[in-house]
């Protein structure tokens, strides 16, 4: 099947299990925008020619969001939270960097996601049924690390305080042409911190957005990029699969929030959609989100209408 008819085929079934929310994207629905600067530390000369992760400061706009395709799910039954950024780069260009509070993907492929959507259904409260999981576990043994993650995960205590996730693997260019593999993190300065039990239950829908909106009015709101540095034997096209935690972690720049923001009209956070100096690994679900977010996008725009 064409990677557009695929996508197709799965947006079409996150729109029947998850209901249809015109205007709404089908996955991450609800989410809170800012206007952000990000500033180069110069560290990441060492490592590519992209001008904006080499020197100086890049205008960027930035959506925190709740993972649910339905915008009204409360946050709490949204322990996976988004943190999707775009650089505004000269001459029009852009570069999306995603991130989410999980560090791996439950499907290898665009077919497994595909055909795992069937088993989502038990997903509607957040959380997938222990009888779900065995059905899942024995036939794509690849999702079980993500799936357990998400099972047990509790959601960060605010957007500012979740340690994003690249998820997929990139490759950072320099001068000479050398490839280098590396994930992404976006690492909050307010700290890593989660919410526990009995505060996820009292999470009433929109306490996100409110609390860091809090937060930026009173006092600086920044986070760091990390980039992870990939060794060899490191997988760059299977988003199921972590590195080992002793990775080498260069700190590239400092991305802080200006101001509350609405939404740009033709805003589109394409993961591949990528600067010079920063290359898209092999990895099939990293490809699959251009026709999929492209689908979901337009579908959106003409419910706006």
């Amino acid at each position: 099947m064409a990677q557009e008819n695929l996508a197709e085929t799965a947006v079409n079934k996150i729109e029947k299990i998850f209901g249809e929310h015109p205007g709404y994207r089908r996955a991450h629905s609800r989410g809170i925008g800012y206007e952000a600067e990000f500033t180069a530390n110069g560290e990441g000369k060492n490592w590519t020619v992209a001008p904006y992760l080499r020197e100086g400061t890049t205008k960027a706009w930035v959506r925190f969001s709740h993972s649910a395709p339905d915008p009204f799910w409360t946050d709490n039954l949204s322990p996976v939270k988004g943190m999707a950024v775009q650089f505004k780069l000269p001459d029009g260009q852009i570069m999306n960097s995603v991130g989410v509070t999980s560090s791996i993907f439950f499907a290898r492929t665009p077919e497994v996601f595909t055909e795992m959507l069937d088993i989502a259904k038990s997903f509607k409260k957040g959380r997938p049924r222990l009888r779900d999981l065995i059905t899942l576990f024995i036939k794509y043994p690849e999702s079980r690390a993500a799936v357990r993650i998400i099972r047990k995960m509790q959601g960060p205590a605010s957007f500012a305080t979740g340690l994003y996730h690249s998820i997929h693997a990139f490759y950072l260019v320099n001068g000479t042409g050398k490839h280098v593999p590396v994930k992404f993190q976006w690492q909050p300065e307010a700290g890593v911190e989660s919410l526990n039990p009995a505060e996820a239950a009292s999470v009433q829908k929109g306490d996100f957005e409110k609390e860091i909106e809090k937060r930026v009015a009173a006092g600086e709101t920044a986070f760091r990029l990390i980039a992870v540095i990939g060794e060899e034997g490191d997988p760059v096209d299977d988003p199921t699969k972590d590195w080992a935690e002793d990775r080498e972690k260069v700190e590239i720049g400092r991305l802080k929030l200006i101001q509350r923001s609405a939404e740009p009209e033709d805003l589109l956070f394409d993961p591949t959609e990528l600067a010079e100096g920063i290359e898209c690994t092999d990895d099939p679900i990293l490809h699959f989100r251009n026709p999929a977010y492209a689908i979901s996008y337009k579908r959106r725009n003409m419910e706006k209408r």
